[in-house]
């Protein structure tokens, strides 16, 4: 497995973790479709989360939310409607979050930022 798959799977490892702490519930990850992935899937409160996870070891080609682009933003709503309508529906509203880490030069989380209602 290459280095970047593992950091990106570190991430969202991470991003699960302090959503958990942030008193979110769990609910999928890596929530695969043929229109694309969710990276997680979390309830606060009534509402319905879809995560999407991004890092970066460094800025030198932007912020890592700057990375979810148009297409990208498309595709994850394509992916929660297909789990939406999987499951009957969310049960109350539901929204898309981005959750951003920046890796420290030894490997581990410097940073993680949570932008909730991201689009």
């Amino acid at each position: 497995m290459g280095q970047r798959i593992k950091r990106g799977r570190k991430g969202e490892d991470e991003a699960a973790a302090y959503l958990t702490r942030c008193g979110y519930e769990i609910v999928a990850r890596n929530y695969r479709c043929p229109w694309g992935e969710v990276d997680i899937i979390a309830r606060e409160g009534g509402t319905l989360v879809f995560v999407e996870v991004r890092s970066r070891t460094s800025l030198a080609f932007g912020l890592p939310e700057e990375s979810v682009d148009a297409r990208k933003r498309a595709r994850l709503r394509m992916a929660a409607r297909h789990y939406l309508y999987s499951c009957g529906g969310p049960g109350g509203g539901c929204r898309f979050d981005v959750v951003t880490l920046l890796w420290g030069p030894g490997g581990g989380v410097r940073e993680i930022r949570h932008l909730k209602n991201a689009w």
